[in-house]
């Protein structure tokens, strides 16, 4: 049973990687949003990097939300187009742990590259190279706590002509704690301050939301498919 479950969850997470590559637009729109929302911030306040390095935790953390809510519509949309959805239904295989193989897929997806492209922009702002580990740390708890929440957000907007509205709607408010802890952090690090608080916040909330989320989601769908 362990090793059919492994195997199911390693299938969906593989696929999930393959359709989202094929699909290029949905990896790169996150990731230029992001960068666009960044360099734009310059231009319209401040060129001086000592203002931009004030303000630059908060900017960078803006624009990761906002970014990383841009795929969230699309994590259940096409399984439930195709008939997947149902299949994972009927597979016998504990659905949570399915659920928790599309989430880490879509993170994988959608919230690594804009970490992995943070310290670049975060350096155009005026961030401190001893901050950057510090801000990409930040980011890859709150991209994941915010696919988890966002997981949830899907599952309840699946099937509607316009979900991707009630969907912000759903998840910006549970990711308020998040982004206020995360600029947090990143801010005290630019100010060479220790982020040690702020980031086990963060990571308490991601291992919250990754073990209620899964949950909440398999209950969500079996009801979006009676």
């Amino acid at each position: 049973m362990q090793t059919s479950l492994t195997r199911a969850m390693a299938l969906i997470y593989r696929d999930d990687l393959v359709l989202a590559f094929r699909r290029w637009e949905q990896i790169a729109q996150p990731v230029v949003f992001f960068t666009m929302v960044t360099t734009l911030v310059p231009l319209a306040l401040s060129p001086e990097l000592g203002a931009l390095r004030e303000i630059a935790g908060g900017v960078l953390w803006i624009a990761a939300l906002l970014a990383a809510l841009l795929g969230l519509e699309f994590m259940y949309r096409a399984d439930h187009a195709d008939g997947t959805l149902e299949q994972m239904l009927l597979s016998g295989q504990p659905l949570a742990w399915l659920v928790l193989a599309k989430t880490a897929a879509h993170w994988t997806a959608s919230g690594l590259p804009l970490v992995l492209v943070s310290p670049l922009l975060a350096i155009s702002l005026g961030v401190p190279s001893d901050a950057l580990c510090v801000l990409m740390a930040s980011l890859a708890l709150g991209t994941g706590t915010l696919s988890a929440l966002g997981a949830i957000g899907a599952a309840l907007t699946l099937g509607l002509r316009r979900g991707s509205v009630l969907l912000s709607l759903l998840v910006l408010p549970l990711a308020m704690p998040a982004l206020i802890f995360g600029a947090r952090a990143v801010d005290m690090a630019i100010h060479g301050e220790v982020a040690r608080g702020s980031l086990l916040l963060l990571g308490a909330m991601f291992v919250l939301s990754l073990t209620l989320s899964p949950l909440a989601v398999s209950a969500a769908l079996r009801i979006s498919q009676e």
